[in-house]
Formats: structure tokens, sequence, C-alpha cells
């Protein structure tokens, strides 16, 4: 078990995908969506890191899937508002695609996570 949510590598991942969008996509929103599609990706993001601490502070496994259920709601919603911000030609196709491949990534390794979660407690 992890002795902090830091080292669980679905936050690892989450917390990337964090960086990437506030160097990529909302450096390149215009001021007109500084309160509407920044602020909804800027919270997704952070959404996505903090679920993960929280629910790794719970005390009982189901607490803490339910909070990483909330966590993949979240980097859902950052796909989400990302197609969006390419649809309105705030960021490329590429930019896009990586986004893409970074959900995914975190997407399996909160799976991942929980499947573990569940396994562990199914062994006591």
């Amino acid at each position: 078990m992890a002795s902090n949510f830091e080292d669980l590598n679905c936050w690892k991942e989450c917390y990337n995908l964090k960086v990437f969008l506030k160097e990529n996509v909302l450096t390149n929103l215009p001021k007109t969506e500084r309160f509407e599609l920044y602020s909804q990706i800027l919270r997704a993001a952070r959404s996505s890191t903090a679920n993960i601490a929280e629910g790794w502070g719970r005390y009982h496994y189901k607490e803490n899937i339910n909070f990483l259920r909330f966590s993949r709601g979240s980097i859902a919603e950052i796909l989400d508002h990302s197609i969006e911000a390419k649809d309105c030609d705030y960021i490329s196709e590429e930019v896009l695609t990586e986004i893409r491949l970074q959900t995914d990534t975190c997407i399996q390794l909160i799976n991942g996570y929980i499947r573990y979660l569940r396994n562990k407690y199914d062994e006591k």
C-alpha cells in the first residue's frame, strides 16, 4: 500500500495531466473564456487529483472507491471540455490527441486502483 497518495500512479498521472493542461490549454484560451471554459477545465483538473488524495485518506475502501469514481468523472469532464476547446479552435488537434492519451491513461490507472482495492477487501 502507498505510504502517501503522491505515491499512487493514478495520482501522478492525473497530476501530469493537470500540468499539461495548465501549460498547453489554459494559456491558449482567450480572455472571454476566463470564467467559463478556463474555470471548468482548471476545476476538473484540480478535482481529479484532489479526489484521489481525499479517497486515500479515508478509512474504508468503499469510501476510497467512491472518491476514485469522482476523480474518473473529472477526467471525463476534462476530455469533454478539451473537445469543446478544439471545436472553438483554441487548441490544436495534436494537443487534443495528447489529452485523449493522457485521459485514457488516467482512467485506466484509476480503474486498476479500484480493482486493487476491491481485491484487497475481498481477501479479508
